[in-house]
């Protein structure tokens, strides 16, 4: 329908429309996951690569220290790492802070044991971007090669359909 508007009533509202909707379509279940690299709270340079290479499932996590859903979903994810850590499954967390000390403060208050990256770029992450995500928590399911198998499971869906992919 986007497709279909008259060229007179195009605007800046619609030309991020549009692009949202691509990048949705880019990223959406079935597709292949984009790469990206960023830095760990210890300023290492990490790749999302490394770790959906190594793994069958990977959950991206897109998460903020200042974010009270995020926060109140983190249970959930520490949950689920604890049950499927040693079956090939990991977490990568993709934090959309700015503040550093803020950043690696909630990983320690939050018992987020799994690995972080972040550019410190708030809502401009880059990764964040790419993955069309405009609200958080915000989750991918990678496998192993690559496709994108779920998006934005939350509570017990996380638990639920990593079941039904690791039995």
């Amino acid at each position: 329908m986007v497709e279909k508007i008259p060229a007179a009533l195009v605007n800046e509202r619609i030309n991020k429309l549009k692009a949202h909707i691509e990048t949705s379509e880019k990223t959406a279940v079935g597709q292949k996951y984009i790469d990206f690299s960023m830095q760990t709270p210890e300023g290492k340079t990490v790749s999302l690569s490394d770790f959906v290479s190594k793994n069958k499932y990977t959950l991206i996590d897109f998460w903020a220290s200042w974010c009270g859903p995020c926060r109140r979903e983190m249970p959930n994810l520490v949950e689920a790492y604890a049950q499927y850590k040693g079956k090939n499954f990991e977490i990568v967390g993709v934090s959309l802070d700015q503040d550093a000390a803020a950043w690696k403060e909630s990983i320690k208050k939050l018992n987020m044991t799994w690995p972080q990256m972040s550019d410190l770029q708030g809502w401009n992450n880059a990764g964040a971007k790419l993955y069309g995500v405009n609200s958080i928590p915000a989750t991918v399911l990678v496998d192993q090669e690559g496709t994108i198998v779920a998006r934005n499971l939350r509570g017990d869906a996380i638990k639920s359909k990593l079941n039904e992919l690791l039995k």
